[in-house]
């Protein structure tokens, strides 16, 4: 046990946003998401977090990995099909976490469009997120001088 590391993030997972670097993106997803199929087609590593809601993933991701602050839109959810203008409970959740963590909101992508950014992604943490649109990517950033004192 480490102290001060969010007890959902895994060995596996911790190994992984290590392992990144900046510009490299994190896709937390929902348990729908076809996590596995683009992992295999991208070479992206791909963590389950079955027991976690992506909220909390994302919460937890947060404390660790430092948003990229040199590029628009380091922070996307998938937008509703039909309804671009429907925010899903999920995507309400991951704006408060992030507002929390002093990060701008998310910008809505196109489904599809959403896909194929996910699959450049570096890692995939597959949560345990039953709602639909769970889903949202991260950028990663560099880290500050200071935060580590």
């Amino acid at each position: 046990m480490l102290k001060h590391i969010p007890s959902i993030l895994t060995p596996d997972a911790l190994h992984a946003l290590a392992s990144m670097g900046h510009g490299d993106d994190v896709a937390i997803v929902d348990a729908n998401f076809p996590a596995a199929r683009l992992a295999a087609a991208s070479g992206a590593r791909l963590v389950d977090l079955a027991g976690v809601d992506a909220p909390t993933a994302l919460r937890a991701v947060l404390r660790l990995l430092p948003v990229d602050d040199f590029v628009a839109n380091p922070l996307r959810t998938m937008q509703v099909v039909g309804d671009v203008s429907a925010v899903p409970p999920p995507v309400t959740e991951f704006k408060a976490v992030l507002m929390a963590a002093g990060e701008e909101p998310p910008v809505g992508l196109e489904r599809h469009a959403f896909y194929q950014q996910a699959s450049a992604a570096f890692l995939i943490l597959r949560t345990g997120e039953q709602r639909k649109y769970g889903n949202i990517l991260l950028r990663k950033g560099v880290v500050a001088e200071d935060a580590n004192d």
